[in-house]
């Protein structure tokens, strides 16, 4: 899955799983690599955060090579929940990467660690807080509005975080590379004078939705073997 990856974009991967019919899993807005430029890429290993670090530590004691651990802080902007000593110890474990909802600090330690972290941005305390751990809190852990556990993997990139099932991630990478084989192609023929319009033979379909209004763009494309939408 990370080789895959590694020639393709999270919007590739959303724009393979809008082709397929299945319902976009994506971070909320915002999530971005605390190091731009940094790629992640593996199986969700869920935690929940509740102040205090311990539940990372127990994550990583059953945390297998490549997994990437994803934090459920709820999203909160009046604490940081992950700092360089959990990096640090994340790398140790052979986790491949951090995704926070929520905030992150010690950005500078981070960005000289080099291990991919994507949070909502900086902030510099701590939590102050201790909550009662749930059961769940190694088994699953919120996104934004989704819901995650090991039967998911996660994506991100400079353009952001999406979620896709383990069943259904060799598909989705399979179609994500066929659409950008296709696009890479258009834009060469643009890069070469075929503009995009000639391409897809836009005329046709314009005179297409005059006599049919249901006759949409992406229904075009698919016809013409064209991926600009998805």
């Amino acid at each position: 899955m990370v080789e895959a990856f590694a020639e393709l974009s999270t919007p590739l991967v959303a724009d393979a799983c809008v082709r397929l019919g299945m319902a976009l899993r994506i971070a909320p807005a915002g999530i971005r690599a605390v190091v731009p430029g940094h790629r992640v890429a593996g199986r969700v290993r869920p935690a929940r955060h509740y102040g205090s670090v311990d539940v990372f530590l127990e994550a990583f004691g059953s945390a297998q090579a490549g997994d990437v651990l994803v934090v459920d802080n709820g999203g909160r902007t009046d604490e940081a929940c992950v700092g360089d000593l959990t990096a640090l110890e994340a790398g140790a474990s052979g986790v491949a990467g951090i995704v926070v909802w929520g905030l992150h600090r010690d950005t500078p330690e981070l960005a000289g660690i080099g291990l991919p972290v994507f949070s909502y941005g900086s902030y510099p305390p701590g939590p102050v807080r201790v909550d009662a751990q749930e059961p769940e809190a190694l088994l699953s852990a919120r996104f934004g509005a989704h819901q995650l556990t090991r039967a998911d993997y996660v994506f991100g990139d400079d353009d952001g975080v999406l979620f896709v099932a383990a069943d259904h991630v060799e598909e989705v990478l399979a179609t994500a590379l066929r659409i950008r084989a296709t696009e890479r192609e258009q834009a060469d023929r643009v890069r070469a004078g075929l503009t995009l319009r000639r391409q897809t033979s836009f005329e046709d379909y314009l005179a297409r939705r005059a006599a049919d209004p249901s006759y949409t763009f992406r229904r075009h494309l698919r016809r013409t073997g064209g991926a600009i939408e998805e």
